[in-house]
């Protein structure tokens, strides 16, 4: 085969200006003047990717808010365990937030911070020796929790959050302040993931009873999403999944949940929440972003947006 040198002199351009360009000095960051305020350093922001996303999620929220329309936190333990509850708490109060919904570990960190003002051990170390997830007041206090939620036929958030009472952190606890507002804080729980379930007194009924009647407390709030808004930080599996469940329930039962906006933040990519939470269930017209980055940065941040837009 030849392959004889191509004549670029014959090559035609254009004007730049006829081109359409993605990038402008308009959209530039503006360096931060110290001293300015909050609002000033949110519009010095570059208005791009990440950043644009981010202000779009915010107005999701914000308009929400004004419509009075839900605001769903889905989430992982994650973000207790880098300090997060009272950004979260403070948008409960402030009337930001229409529900919370988490994982069985959610709970569990929420808990023990409520009754001891700390967690998260050293799960290397308690792997090693056999004492990891033992600790007594843990397994015991909330295992009881559950026990008398199913007898008096309550969901799992409900029951713990009133376990809470007369711990010295309620203020810092989102089951507590549910409890408190009366806004759905619902637990979700896989059998056998949490260390309370190596308790010996740990009962598999009363787990299914109270995390079951949360789930349909769930399905109960996705029913209502029209307009709203679902956040889903940090839970890589089983809110996800969760809420696919729970929307169909919902769609399945005539109610009509389409237009709303999900956002998913967490530290990295991950399938189900690219399915299950920002694709699938916006496909009838809603949108779904993904903000990749740190909890500790990015929610603060959000939240705190958030504030300027409904003020």
């Amino acid at each position: 085969m030849q392959f004889p040198p191509l004549d670029f002199s014959k090559v035609r351009t254009f004007p730049v200006g006829d081109r359409s360009n993605k990038v402008a000095v308009e959209a530039f960051a503006q360096p931060h003047v110290a001293g300015a305020s909050f609002k000033t350093f949110l519009d010095s922001l570059p208005s791009f990717l990440a950043v644009q996303d981010l202000r779009e999620i915010a107005s999701a929220i914000a308009t929400a808010v004004k419509a009075q329309r839900p605001v769903v936190l889905m989430m992982g333990a994650h973000s207790i365990k880098v300090g997060l509850n009272p950004v979260f708490i403070d948008a409960m109060r402030q009337g930001i937030l229409s529900a919370i919904a988490f994982n069985g570990a959610g709970a569990i960190h929420d808990f023990e911070l409520c009754f001891q003002g700390e967690t998260s051990e050293d799960v290397q170390k308690g792997l090693n020796d056999g004492s990891f997830g033992m600790a007594d007041e843990t397994g015991r206090l909330m295992n009881a929790a559950f026990q008398l939620g199913a007898r008096e036929s309550m969901g799992a958030g409900q029951a713990l959050g009133l376990a809470t009472t007369g711990f010295p952190n309620r203020h810092l606890s989102l089951l507590a302040t549910g409890v408190d507002l009366e806004i759905p804080v619902t637990v979700h729980i896989g059998v056998g993931t949490d260390i309370i379930h190596q308790h010996p007194s740990c009962n598999g009924a009363a787990l299914g009873a109270t995390s079951y009647a949360d789930f349909k407390t769930f399905a109960a709030v996705c029913a209502q999403l029209e307009g709203g808004v679902v956040l889903n930080i940090g839970s890589a599996v089983i809110m996800p999944e969760v809420f696919l469940k729970a929307l169909t329930v919902a769609r399945n039962l005539g109610h009509t949940v389409e237009k709303f906006t999900t956002a998913t933040l967490d530290m990295t990519r991950h399938y189900r929440p690219s399915e299950n939470v920002q694709r699938r269930p916006t496909a009838l017209g809603g949108r779904g972003f993904y903000l990749i980055g740190h909890h500790e940065i990015n929610v603060p941040l959000l939240f705190a947006l958030v504030k300027e837009l409904v003020q």
